[in-house]
């Protein structure tokens, strides 16, 4: 069960550690074992996806544990689908297909694990869909104490409401039962556009379309606004030279070229992101779902998002320019907006409210700190709630007034993990020790 590479760092590298065990446990007994054995050697367990957090979420305190030789067996029955929760959303989303079924959407990236993926929150865009952790029926996990719990609306539906974005603080999820559609094929057109065209558009344009998102390059008053919506037949295909032109070749060969260059000379960092804006020109395809949402993403950043009440985006773009431009260094990455719907999950950004989510983003070796700090001010004021998985300088006593069911949580997991054995320094600063 143990292994050797106790080293790790996540995908940005902006995070590191050095375990004391490594524990790849394949059965759920297997899991039990190494969490009671955990607890009885006074040690704590982080589980670790695939890295794709930019937080010291999954920093290990001690044994890091890993899920992806974890077999509880694929079960389809209708649209509710289980699968273990070390599966890739990548190796779910070709599972589906091959049954005819999609996950209802999707963030732009299919790296996580699925159990990564719910714990943190993660999103796609859309006004009529929340994140991803909406789609979980069922969930099975196994507690502090070694007990193997499954939860759902009918079965310990307070753990239910809590571990579906539970932060890894209240076990070790095992399986996850996921709610899935018919598969489906999705039109995407995607455009460039004056910012203050989008800025008027935006009462209505995320309920214009199924999905919606744009991209602000800094610097310039230019923006790349992409829509996805569901159409009957895949009857306009992305020619294989055109995808690998946009998707592979001029977003990251030329764009991560272009980062390397403003990293070295900062002062270009205005016409790059000028170059930048005019090289994505309007194109439409049709295509499978999750091909579609989904995308590569291979120049290295470090990210903070924010979800903030959906009314309060146009005064929040209208502090980030002011922002970017009082920086004492510059911006190479766009900024990204995306919208979600409300839900009732206690930890979900989206809790009880349709979110408007904005994401900034820095190039790998250049400064972002006073950057990232400047956008957490003026989003916090806002009533913004920091994305779990991406950068943020918050604690449990600037959390707990902007989610209404904190203490609901902190109470479950004083119940599931007395002990703290799942907790680490990041753990015990946004929940409390």
């Amino acid at each position: 069960m143990a292994g050797t590479a106790l080293s790790w760092s996540n995908w940005a590298g902006n995070q590191h550690s050095v375990a004391t065990a490594i524990l790849r446990p394949g059965t759920i007994d297997g899991v039990v074992e190494a969490v009671r054995d955990a607890a009885a050697g006074g040690e704590r367990i982080r589980v670790v996806g695939n890295g794709h957090s930019f937080t010291p979420i999954a920093l290990p305190a001690g044994r890091r544990m890993e899920l992806a030789d974890l077999d509880t067996g694929v079960r389809v029955a209708g649209h509710s689908v289980t699968v273990p929760a070390g599966t890739t959303l990548r190796a779910l989303n070709e599972l589906l297909a091959a049954h005819g079924l999609a996950l209802p959407n999707l963030g732009d990236i299919d790296a996580q694990t699925v159990a990564g993926a719910i714990s943190t929150g993660t999103h796609g865009t859309g006004a009529g869909y929340g994140c991803l952790s909406t789609f979980v029926e069922a969930l099975t996990l196994v507690t502090g104490t070694g007990e193997v719990l499954r939860c759902s609306a009918d079965e310990h539906p307070d753990v239910f409401a809590a571990a579906r974005v539970g932060l890894g603080a209240l076990g070790v999820l095992v399986e996850v039962t996921l709610r899935c559609v018919d598969a489906f094929v999705l039109r995407a057109h995607e455009r460039p556009a004056p910012l203050s065209a989008v800025l008027a558009e935006l009462p209505t344009l995320a309920e214009a379309h199924d999905h919606v998102e744009f991209y602000w390059f800094p610097y310039t008053d230019r923006v790349q606004v992409k829509t996805n919506d569901r159409v009957p037949a895949d009857d306009r295909p992305l020619p294989r030279w055109r995808g690998w032109l946009d998707d592979d070749f001029l977003a990251n060969t030329v764009f991560a070229s272009a980062c390397r260059l403003g990293r070295a000379v900062p002062a270009l960092a205005p016409g790059i992101s000028a170059v930048s804006a005019r090289a994505l020109t309007e194109r439409t395809y049709t295509g499978r779902s999750d091909r579609v949402f989904c995308t590569p993403r291979r120049v290295r950043f470090v990210e903070m998002e924010y979800a903030l009440p959906r009314a309060a985006l146009p005064s929040a773009l209208d502090a980030l320019r002011r922002i970017v431009d009082g920086l004492p260094f510059k911006v190479l990455f766009p900024v990204e907006v995306r919208f979600t719907a409300a839900d009732d999950i206690w930890l979900s950004h989206g809790y009880g409210r349709d979110s408007a989510y904005l994401a900034v983003h820095q190039y790998v070796g250049m400064p972002y700190e006073p950057y990232f700090r400047a956008v957490e001010e003026m989003a916090t004021a806002l009533g913004g709630r920091p994305h779990w998985g991406k950068l943020h300088y918050r604690d449990a006593e600037s959390l707990a007034p902007v989610y209404p069911r904190f203490a609901d949580f902190l109470a479950v997991r004083d119940r599931l993990d007395p002990d703290r054995l799942f907790t680490n320094d990041h753990l015990d600063r946004i929940l409390g020790g």
